[in-house]
């Protein structure tokens, strides 16, 4: 069994062997066409094609199948920030609009796996493994808002953390709000990547940290 291009499965000799990289295909497909409450865990194995109670060889319910789901998205996440940040090359600020498109483009390219991470409901406590893999997509934010912290002039300096959060709401709320693939969302008059530019710029400037490009439009 395989992942085809289109968006669906192709049955190809199914082996046991698979059924849990199956399973979490099979979510990742039901989460983008119907959002992370719009299927269940039978659901998931009559997409691959099992038994009801195939899936409990390697789940134990649902909610560790979307477990499971939401941790590679952060693994995922963490990744393509870490790219994008390159330990502040060339220097923070210019490296800092770069975390926040790559922010944006997985929100709208990885739609399925950041739904789950999201906005599926998961507790933290029963997964370790995905409090985790949240911590490390986190930790980025928040290595980078320790370098934005060192070069603020104004005191009293702004913690790290309370720099991080802030830059994490704005990139989730964009993303959130305009920055994914629906056709209920509210028309902007500009690119949502533009729209966390110039929100990004507004909060440097406000921490004293210059920028020399203008905010866009």
């Amino acid at each position: 069994m395989s992942w085809t291009g289109q968006g669906g499965f192709e049955r190809r000799g199914y082996h046991h062997g698979n059924l849990r990289e199956a399973l979490v295909e099979a979510a990742l497909q039901l989460i983008g066409e119907r959002g992370p409450f719009g299927f269940g865990f039978v659901e998931a194995a009559r997409q691959v094609g099992v038994s009801a109670a195939a899936p409990y060889r390697h789940f134990r319910d649902r909610a560790e199948l979307m477990a499971e789901v939401a941790s590679r998205g952060f693994a995922r996440f963490a990744a393509a920030l870490e790219a994008a940040w390159d330990e502040g090359r060339p220097e923070p600020v210019a490296a800092f609009d770069r975390v926040g498109r790559a922010y944006l483009a997985f929100a709208r390219e990885e739609s399925a796996y950041y739904a789950a991470m999201f906005e599926a409901r998961i507790g933290r406590d029963p997964f370790p493994e995905l409090q985790a893999a949240g911590d490390r997509a986190f930790a980025v934010l928040r290595g980078l808002a320790e370098r934005l912290a060192a070069a603020v002039k104004a005191q009293p300096k702004p913690p790290a953390l309370m720099i991080a959060l802030h830059l994490w709401s704005m990139a989730h709320g964009i993303a959130s709000l305009f920055g994914r693939a629906d056709v209920s969302r509210r028309p902007l008059p500009m690119s949502a990547e533009d729209l966390l530019e110039a929100s990004l710029l507004i909060y440097l400037q406000g921490l004293g940290l210059r920028d020399e490009r203008a905010a866009p439009g």
